[in-house]
């Protein structure tokens, strides 16, 4: 388990799910979370009511946060330092492409990542497969739809089964950012 992982997680404002109103990362290294960061995220664009109860994350929140330019300038090393993890990570891999192109940057034209969910699939017997479920399954902490939980329930969940022999290789594939733009 010497491989770096990068468990992450968005919450967004509305249903087009464009932009983003917080990101949770947890840095998996070494077989533990080895760094973790949670900001809110202005998406300068206006929020869905199912959003804002959903999260709990209201326009006013965040309005004094920073628009997604100035976040990427922190997170885009961490992003960059390795295989991205997401639980359900088409949804979060696509939030993540949108966001890039609606503010015109350059990050790189494919990014491997893994989902947890698929893999949880193959590896833990459980009702579902949903994040919740598998944390209440394996007495993990969360507190859904909040980012910096959830991506460090992805990374625990992803540690979870490293320990258990699981082999993530079959399950990290290559995302187009280029093709969502």
């Amino acid at each position: 388990m010497a491989d770096r992982y990068i468990a992450f997680d968005v919450e967004t404002p509305n249903f087009a799910n464009n932009r983003m109103s917080a990101i949770g990362i947890a840095v998996v290294e070494n077989g533990e979370i080895a760094d973790e960061f949670y900001s809110l995220v202005n998406p300068e664009t206006h929020f869905d009511r199912f959003n804002i109860e959903l999260t709990g994350i209201t326009p006013e929140m965040a309005e004094r946060a920073p628009a997604f330019p100035e976040l990427w300038e922190k997170i885009e090393p961490l992003m960059s330092s390795g295989i991205l993890i997401a639980h359900n990570a088409p949804f979060d891999m696509g939030v993540l492409a949108k966001c890039l192109r609606a503010y015109c940057i350059d990050w790189r034209d494919t990014a491997l990542y893994a989902c947890t969910c698929r893999m949880s699939r193959r590896y833990i017997d459980a009702p579902n497969h949903k994040l919740n479920t598998l944390c209440a399954c394996l007495g993990l902490g969360l507190d859904h739809h909040n980012a910096g939980s959830d991506s460090r329930a992805c990374g625990e969940l992803l540690l979870h089964m490293l320990r258990a022999g699981a082999d993530i290789r079959p399950f990290v594939r290559k995302y187009d950012l280029r093709g969502i733009r």
